[in-house]
Parts: structure tokens; sequence; C-alpha cells
């Protein structure tokens, strides 16, 4: 397999919202494993220079049944802006804006190992916290495509969440991979932070702003019920009958 690049850009770089949202496209390529419309992107600043994202048109995702046509990179930035009001920052930088196929998602490029998926890194009991948090996540999110290869781990060993375009269903949709967790408490420090990120949805608080733009009335009121059933039964579940994994796994 040909390495993946590093980008030049971190979740740290200053202002990288702003990065991401005024950057020039130099280059594209089509990802064409992905089942919508996908770019991986040379992008650049004049105050930062090149950095790498990926980019998702509106126009390029497939129509669903279940989710509405041309939501999906509305989706991914709503991710994003759910992990930081939390505290969690899981999901890499994005934003929504325009691009050569129109508006859609940019979300900052996460060097990492490909072969490093979901299924690998499970066995590092080092990350353990790291992948409850985000079994926790996707509960919140309500996440119907966790695949495996949806979790990367970049060299400092932090895991990132990406590909969160079939999220915040007003309906159940979980569908995930993370389930060797079932059945576990959900931590005291997470449940502060599901507390606090509830009463800033609740409130429409500045800090949720970006957040509760990004998802019509009737989602924003399905978030604050998994918020209110996450604090009155805080356990991850159990797996059920029905469908609860994505296909492929990985």
């Amino acid at each position: 397999m040909t390495p993946l690049p590093a980008n030049p850009w971190l979740p740290s770089t200053d202002g990288i919202l702003e990065v991401l949202r005024d950057a020039a496209f130099e280059r594209m390529q089509v990802v064409y494993d992905s089942s919508n419309l996908v770019f991986f992107a040379e992008l650049s600043h004049p105050e930062v220079g090149r950095g790498l994202g990926i980019y998702k048109p509106a126009s390029g995702e497939r129509p669903l049944g279940d989710f509405p046509y041309g939501t999906l990179h509305r989706r991914e930035a709503a991710a994003f802006e759910l992990a930081a009001l939390l505290g969690w920052h899981l999901v890499p930088p994005t934003v929504v804006r325009e691009g050569p196929q129109g508006e859609g998602s940019v979300q900052l490029f996460i060097s990492h190992d490909p072969e490093e998926h979901y299924f690998v890194l499970r066995e590092d009991p080092a990350l353990e916290e790291q992948l409850v948090r985000l079994a926790v996540f996707d509960l919140l999110a309500n996440n119907a495509d966790r695949k495996g290869g949806h979790v990367l781990c970049d060299a400092d060993r932090r895991l990132w969440a990406i590909d969160n375009g079939l999220t915040f269903h007003p309906l159940e949709k979980l569908r995930t991979v993370i389930w060797d967790f079932a059945g576990a408490p959900i931590p005291a420090t997470l449940l502060e932070d599901l507390r606090r990120g509830l009463e800033c949805v609740r409130a429409e608080a500045p800090e949720a702003a970006s957040l509760l733009t990004q998802l019509p009335r009737r989602e924003r009121l399905a978030l604050v019920s998994r918020f209110e059933q996450l604090l009155a039964e805080p356990v991850l579940p159990e797996m059920y009958p029905w469908r609860c994994t994505p296909w492929p796994l990985v």
C-alpha cells in the first residue's frame, strides 16, 4: 500500500477552522472507495502554507431513503461541533464552505496508518478510555455508520472519528462496530461533560450555536432526548437483535 502523506496542518494549527474555510483548493483527487463523492484535497493558505483536507460536496452525495438528500456534509460539521462542545475533540476540525464542486464539508486530513483500524486498535489497552468515549459519542450523535476504518490513530496515539455523515437522525439508527464495551458504565468524567453539553443545547447557549445551526428543530429535540437518556441510564447498551452493525465492517 502506498503510504499516506503527512499533513503539515495539525488540529492545533492556529485558527484551523478559519484556515479550512479560507484556503484555496490547489489539487483534488477522488477517493474511489467511498460510497459518495469524496476528494482528497491539497489546500493552500497565505498565512500557514499548504495542507491537506477531505472535501465532500453536497452535489456528490448518493440519495438515501432515510437521510434527507444534500444534508450529509452538514452532519459532518455538526459531529465536529458536538465533539467540540463536549470538550472531547475526537472529530477532526470540519467546516461547511464552498468548493470547486459547490457547497460541502472540508475536514482536516489526519495523518495515519490505514492498517490500524478499529479491530486492530481495540487490542491496545492504552486506547480503551478513548474508545469508550467514542462509543458514548456515537450513541449521542446516533451514528448509523461507525465502521472500523472510520477510527484513525495519529502518531501521538490519539484517536479520531471520521465519516460522520450518517448522524443526528431523529429516529434510532445506531449502527457501529464498537460493541466491546457493552454493559460498561459511562465514566463519571464523561457524564459531567454530557450534563454541561445538555445545558448548553437546552439553553441554546453561544457555545452550542455552531452545532445547532447545522440541525433542524426535530433533530435538535432528538439530540436533547438522547442526552437525557444517556444521563438517566449511564450504561453502554448491549447489542440488540435488529441491525446494529454497518456493512462492510471496515
